[in-house]
Order: structure tokens, then sequence, then C-alpha cells
């Protein structure tokens, strides 16, 4: 096992890690701060659209995901832009793929909402 705190203290730690990383994705990443203000905006009206628990699970959850997608990306275009500023290939489509995924994540929002409000 790692040495390192336990407990609570470790709680404490993880939580202002936590915390050291969403202030890095808010003050570096553009894309970050658009998808909380779409978030900001979305989630409370999928509480007050949905029918159901499910529904409003749905259509804010899906919300919450695609800045969990964002976080993720920012996370491997940190990591490929520590690594160097030569083209690498195997470096290019890391990146690429972490923003297909954010992509498909902004689709899976938009068709949830769609089947969801669509009378």
């Amino acid at each position: 096992m790692k040495p390192g705190k336990t407990g609570l203290a470790r709680l404490i730690d993880a939580t202002g890690y936590s915390f050291k990383g969403l202030a890095f994705a808010w003050r570096h990443e553009a894309a970050f701060r658009q998808e909380v203000a779409l978030g900001l905006l979305l989630i409370p009206l999928g509480l007050w659209l949905g029918e159901t628990a499910v529904e409003k699970a749905l259509l804010a959850g899906c919300c919450l995901l695609v800045l969990i997608v964002e976080l993720l990306n920012t996370g491997i275009e940190a990591v490929v832009d520590r690594v160097g500023d030569e083209y690498h290939h195997l470096a290019g489509s890391a990146k690429d793929l972490g923003s297909a995924a954010v992509f498909i994540s902004l689709l899976l929002t938009a068709f949830v909402w769609a089947l969801l409000l669509w009378p």
C-alpha cells in the first residue's frame, strides 16, 4: 500500500486537489467555462421540466456528464502538452480522442433532452 494520509486527512486533501483541478479548468479552458454556463442554465431547467425523478436525473445528469468528460479531456491535453511540443501522431490522436469524447457527451445530452421533451 502506498504511504500517505488516511481517513479524514486524506478526504480533505483529495477535496483540495479536486478544487485545484476545477480552478485549473476554469482558468485555462474556455470550453469548460462555456459548458459550466450552459449547465447553470440547463440543470435547473431540467429539474423543473422533468416530470419524474428519473427524467430529472437524466436531464441534469447528462449535463454534468459533459463537464466530467471535459475535465478528463483537459487532463489528457495537459499530460500530452507536458511531454513535449514536437508533433507525434499518438499525442495528436490522444487529444483528438478526448475531443471526440466531449463531442459524444454533447450529442448524448442533446439526444436525452430531445427524447424526453419532444411532445
